[in-house]
């Protein structure tokens, strides 16, 4: 296949690259400078900018682009960098495909479990409605953006939770745990949507041979607190998990990104992947944070 991505720098879109081309795809890279190889392509999302012909013809396209939310703290600018730089990128590809004389087959295009908002005491399929905060506003104006083409390709969404790796979401546990400050967020209780990257890398790919249609949770089919998520980290290092770090501290610090972040509470299920045959390398979340630092050895 050749297959378009966008966003192929970051974590997921490099570890998802280097899985393609293993696979003997072909993939092509859009960059924000002059391209340097035969499988780059410029545009400028920000400007609204890219040619059609770079999409035409495409077996695929993969929109991972966006503003990295695991940047602290969230500012009132930086709230809005967040929806603008998805917005952007999703809508220049979005026309593009439009504009392509053939248009490609398949857009997956990133989202996230924050769609659901904080939920607690409810399982989340892809049927449950989105939820309220800042980052189920920004998941929701994303997916509809990128559902402007359904009428003419096959479009599915990614709602992702929280990719365990050592350069995402677990660099900064990861410093907690080593200083020897690690322990329950705000109680510790609350539900993380987590995944491990292998098995975000895995369902990007199976999806793309799928026939699925519309929103698909990528989450680890265990659901799992944050403080088992955290005591885990700590005992493979070592290290004491003992500090609290209270709610009321948290939102008084980092605001919005807490309660969206480190206090939401949600168990999303990946219904639709494990429908369709999906199997998980990684069902726990002990797994996933195993995997995420044998990864970085």
């Amino acid at each position: 296949m050749r297959i378009v991505i966008a966003g192929a720098s970051g974590l997921i879109g490099h570890a998802l690259t280097a899985e393609l081309s293993i696979r003997g795809h072909r993939v092509v890279r859009l960059v924000r400078r002059p391209a340097r190889s035969p499988d780059e392509l410029t545009w400028d999302p920000k400007s609204r900018v890219l040619d059609p012909r770079a999409l035409s013809g495409a077996d695929a396209v993969i929109n991972l682009s966006g503003a990295s939310i695991g940047r602290l703290p969230w500012s009132r600018r930086y709230r809005r960098s967040i929806l603008a730089s998805r917005i952007d990128a999703t809508s220049t590809l979005v026309t593009a495909i439009r504009a392509a004389e053939h248009t490609p087959r398949i857009f997956l295009s990133a989202s996230a479990a924050g769609f659901y908002g904080s939920r607690p005491g409810e399982v989340l399929t892809e049927q449950s409605a989105r939820g309220t905060g800042f980052l189920s506003d920004v998941a929701a104006q994303w997916e509809a953006d990128a559902l402007r083409v359904a009428d003419i390709t096959r479009v599915v969404t990614l709602r992702s939770g929280i990719v365990l790796a050592v350069d995402g979401v677990l660099k900064p546990l990861l410093l907690l745990t080593r200083l020897g400050v690690s322990g329950p967020l705000g109680g510790g209780s609350q539900y993380w949507p987590w995944v491990s990257l292998d098995d975000e890398v895995a369902a990007i790919v199976h999806l793309l041979d799928s026939s699925i249609e519309g929103p698909v949770n990528i989450t680890g089919p265990t659901p799992a607190t944050a403080s088992t998520l955290m005591r885990h980290l700590a005992k493979r290092l070592k290290r004491p998990f003992w500090l609290p770090a209270p709610a009321f501290a948290l939102r008084a610090l980092l605001g919005d990104a807490a309660k969206d972040l480190l206090l939401v509470d949600q168990q999303p299920q990946p219904e639709r992947l494990l429908a369709d045959g999906f199997t998980f390398s990684h069902h726990t979340v002990e797994s996933a944070v195993d995997a995420a630092l044998a990864r970085a050895k």
